[in-house]
């Protein structure tokens, strides 16, 4: 099936397009080649051919119509902060800017619905004058959008109190289009959501969202440091258990990983471990009496986004800690590994020893398909594919399930499953196989092509939502 990109082009009237190919090949990159050497060694060569900028629903039912008949790829992308590899292109094709949808279409008490670019930050701004704020987020919160968030990630900020995005109710519905000559609008709701949620894009175009809000709360943010990590895992999971206290981050960070993070040194203490928190105002006290109860010291605390640290608390914790550590150590990688409860504190334990001489742990505590989990590895010297396997089979030893961070495909990735619903929901959507191509592979022909496929994590199951037959 070959690519017509002059006649699609053609069909396109006034959208606006980029074919400018050192700005196309710089918009078909996300964070993928800072987190991973394996993704960044496989995506060397892909780029779009071109890059459009949709200016509303019309525009994107246009280039649906047009890439069906003209069979050329189609990328969503909202700002590039995924990393995984969501939205760099394997085949070609036309990399889609859909930052310009950013309405908020409605906003009724708890609940908002709003088109897919809308920056997260914006979202919330846009809510929290009725008291309400998104019940999560990633710690790119300031750049995300909406629809980049619900197709490529997967918890954030907050899932310590509400779970993952997978979880029921925590996306109430999606509207995406269909890539045919005649596209269809095909609105999602209850467990039908995570069709689309976590596929990178490639069984639908995202137009809007509907989303459940929380309150929103005065944070206070707080870092607290332990003599002993372990000490520090046991206070985590304690604040993480205590449900009178409202919280939205529980972050653990082992000596020396807080040395490799400037503007954390006003608030570390040498060869201690830090707990990075953000607790809800009136359960702050609360909240100190537990440091105690664990023998920690609270070092710095401030309301959100005004410490002395320079940025919100959030920013220092998830994918913003590989940020910080690749400014100082680029050669550092980590892996994933899901530790759950009953019984995660002795499994983190079992790994902590076992990794002792290979770097220090980042965790990070989230409610996962109905029970408590903490979620982290290692960050160590990258090697080879060969080490990477190692480590994720040593924390699935330990009693782990792992997912792969490492690998362009979605099934091999781990984190969402994909049975023969996902497959036919796929084919009814994209019959030309156009919607980010070689990510939602089926094939064993692309999963034997791709290096970091072979790293074996375990994939996670869920024994919650699962999408309607």
């Amino acid at each position: 099936m070959q690519a017509d990109l002059p006649t699609f082009l053609n069909a396109l009237a006034d959208i606006p397009a980029i074919t400018d190919p050192v700005l196309v090949r710089q918009r078909s990159r996300d964070m993928s080649g800072a987190f991973s050497p394996v993704l960044k060694r496989e995506a060397k060569d892909r780029s779009a051919d071109v890059l459009l900028r949709p200016r509303n629903r019309e525009d994107v039912l246009r280039i649906a119509a047009a890439a069906a008949r003209a069979k050329v790829p189609l990328i969503a992308r909202g700002a590039g902060t995924a990393n995984f590899g969501q939205g760099i292109p394997l085949r070609g094709g036309a990399l889609l800017d859909m930052t310009a949808l950013d309405r908020v279409v409605w906003h009724r008490g708890p609940v908002v619905r709003a088109e897919c670019g809308i920056r997260l930050i914006d979202l919330d701004a846009a809510t929290k004058p009725a008291g309400y704020e998104l019940r999560m987020h990633p710690s790119t919160r300031r750049a995300s959008t909406l629809g980049g968030y619900l197709g490529g990630g997967h918890a954030g900020v907050g899932s310590c109190q509400y779970g993952i995005l997978r979880d029921r109710g925590n996306i109430l519905a999606l509207q995406v289009v269909s890539v045919e000559e005649e596209p269809r609008i095909v609105e999602l709701r209850g467990p039908d959501v995570n069709l689309v949620h976590h596929a990178y894009g490639a069984n639908g175009l995202i137009l809007e969202a509907e989303m459940p809000l929380a309150p929103a709360w005065a944070w206070q943010e707080a870092m607290v440091c332990f003599p002993d990590f372990m000490q520090a895992v046991r206070f985590g999971h304690a604040l993480a258990v205590s449900d009178g206290i409202i919280k939205k981050l529980i972050c653990l960070h082992q000596w020396p990983l807080p040395s490799l993070i400037p503007p954390l040194a006003g608030a570390m203490r040498e060869g201690q471990h830090m707990a990075i928190c953000m607790v809800a105002a009136p359960f702050f006290e609360s909240f100190e009496s537990l440091v105690r109860d664990f023998g920690g010291t609270i070092t710095a605390t401030a309301a959100e986004g005004q410490g002395s640290y320079g940025a919100p608390a959030y920013e220092f914790a998830w994918g913003h800690t590989r940020f910080h550590v690749n400014k100082k150590d680029r050669s550092l990688v980590n892996c994933i590994g899901l530790y759950r409860d009953p019984g995660l504190v002795e499994a983190i334990a079992r790994s902590v020893k076992r990794f002792a001489g290979l770097g220090p742990f980042h965790l990070e505590a989230k409610r996962f398909d109905g029970t408590l989990s903490f979620q982290g590895s290692p960050l160590f010297r990258y090697e080879d594919e060969a080490q990477l396997a190692a480590v994720t089979a040593g924390m699935q030893e330990d009693g782990a399930i792992g997912a792969n961070n490492h690998t362009f495909l979605v099934r091999e990735n781990g984190m969402k499953p994909v049975d023969e619903t996902e497959i036919a929901f796929k084919r009814a959507m994209d019959p030309y196989n156009l919607l980010n191509p070689g990510k939602l592979a089926i094939d064993q022909a692309s999963v034997a092509a791709s290096a970091g496929a072979k790293i074996g994590a375990s994939g996670w199951t869920y024994a919650g939502a699962k999408a309607a037959e």
